[in-house]
C-alpha cells in the first residue's frame, strides 16, 4: 500500500505542531540558563521540563482520557456510570479472561524463573557459559508473534488419517496415541499458551541469574563444603539467600510483562476457545466490537492490576541505591 500524503496530512501537521512546541520548550530554557544565574532547584524543573511535558502529553493525558471512556457507553457518546465495571465482573467472557490472566501472572514468572534458574546453575561455572546463554537466549530474539507462529505449528493438528505437521502431534503418533486438538480443548490450552511464553522468557531469567550466581563470594561456600555441607545444602542456604534480590527482580519483571500479555494468545489463538486475557479482551472490545468504554474498563483493571509490581520494584531499587 502507497503513502498516502494528502490523506496523512492532518496527522502530519500535529506531529508538526507537537515537534514545534516542543523545540520552542528548549530553546525557552536554553534562553532561560543562558540569561543569567538559576538556582539549582529551578534550574533542575527548568531541565525536567522537555521529560514532564512529553510525559503529560504521551501518559499522564491518554491515561485520564481512558478513565473518563471507561465511565462511557455507546462508543463513547453516552454516561454509562460503573456498568462498564459491573460487566467486567459478571460477563462470562470477561471473567474468563481476568481468570487466564491471573493464571498466566502466576505460572509464567514462576515457571520461566525455575527454568532459568535450573539452567543457571548448570552452566554459571561451565567453560561453555557463553555459548549456552546464547542459545537459550535465542528465541528472545523473536518476537512475540514470531514465537507464536512457532508454537502454533508444533501444536498443529490433522486428522488421524493425514499426515501430522505438528511436532507434538507427530510424536504422539509414533508412540502410538491419537492426534489431539491442543489449543482447542479448556482449559489446557492455556497451559499450552502459557509454554510458548516461557520459551521466550526463560533467557532472560537465566542470563540474570548466571550472573547473580558467579557474583557470589567463593569464601563462604567453600567454608560450608568444608563444613561437611552436600551441594544442594550449599546451594538452598549460601547461593539462593544470596540472589534473593535478582530472584525477586527476575519475578517481578516476569510478572508485570505477563500481565499485558497479547500477541502469543492473538497468534495462537484469537483468544478462542476460552484463552482470552485482559490485553486481548480490551483490544477486542475497543477496536473489534466498538465498545471503548468496555475496552477502557479493561485497561483501567490491567493498569491496576500492574501498579503494585511496579510500585515494589521502584521501592525495591530505592532501598538497593
Amino acid at each position: 500500500m502507497s503513502f498516502d500524503a494528502v490523506a496523512q496530512q492532518p496527522k502530519l501537521l500535529y506531529l508538526l505542531q507537537g515537534l514545534a512546541a516542543f523545540a520552542a520548550v528548549i530553546a525557552l530554557i536554553l534562553l532561560a540558563l543562558h540569561r543569567g544565574p538559576v538556582r539549582r532547584r529551578a534550574a533542575a524543573l527548568l531541565l525536567l521540563a522537555p521529560a514532564l511535558l512529553l510525559l503529560t502529553v504521551g501518559l499522564l493525558l491518554p491515561g485520564l482520557r481512558t478513565l473518563v471512556l471507561s465511565f462511557t457507553g455507546d462508543g463513547g457518546e453516552t454516561w454509562a456510570g460503573l456498568d462498564n465495571y459491573v460487566w467486567m465482573f459478571t460477563d462470562h467472557r470477561a471473567l474468563v479472561a481476568l481468570r487466564n490472566t491471573l493464571a498466566w501472572a502466576v505460572l509464567v514468572p514462576t515457571a520461566s524463573t525455575a527454568v532459568g534458574l535450573l539452567y543457571a546453575v548448570a552452566v554459571a561455572r561451565s567453560r561453555f557459559r557463553a555459548p549456552a546463554l546464547a542459545l537459550v537466549l535465542m528465541p528472545m530474539a523473536i518476537s512475540f508473534v514470531g514465537a507464536g507462529v512457532v508454537w502454533k505449528f508444533v501444536y498443529a493438528y490433522r486428522p488421524p488419517e493425514a499426515g501430522q505437521i505438528g511436532l507434538l502431534n507427530q510424536l504422539v503418533v509414533a508412540l502410538g496415541g491419537a492426534p489431539r486438538q491442543w489449543l482447542v480443548d479448556s482449559p489446557w490450552n492455556v497451559l499450552f499458551l502459557i509454554v510458548a511464553m516461557v520459551w521466550t522468557q526463560a533467557g532472560f531469567a537465566a542470563v540474570l541469574l548466571t550472573g547473580a550466581i558467579r557474583a557470589v563470594p567463593r569464601e563462604p561456600t567453600e567454608a560450608a563444603l568444608l563444613d561437611g555441607a552436600s551441594p544442594r545444602q550449599v546451594f538452598r542456604h549460601v547461593t539462593l539467600p544470596s540472589i534473593r534480590p535478582t530472584l525477586l527482580v527476575v519475578l517481578l519483571a516476569q510478572a508485570i510483562g505477563t500481565l499485558k500479555a497479547f500477541d502469543i494468545v492473538k497468534t495462537m489463538t484469537g483468544g478462542q476457545f476460552d484463552t482470552g486475557v485482559l490485553a486481548h479482551e480490551m483490544y477486542d472490545q475497543a477496536f473489534r466490537y466498538g465498545e471503548t468504554g468496555r475496552g477502557a474498563a479493561l485497561a483501567v483493571l490491567l493498569f491496576l492490576l500492574v501498579t503494585p509490581f511496579v510500585a515494589h520494584q521502584v521501592r525495591a531499587r530505592r532501598r538497593t541505591g
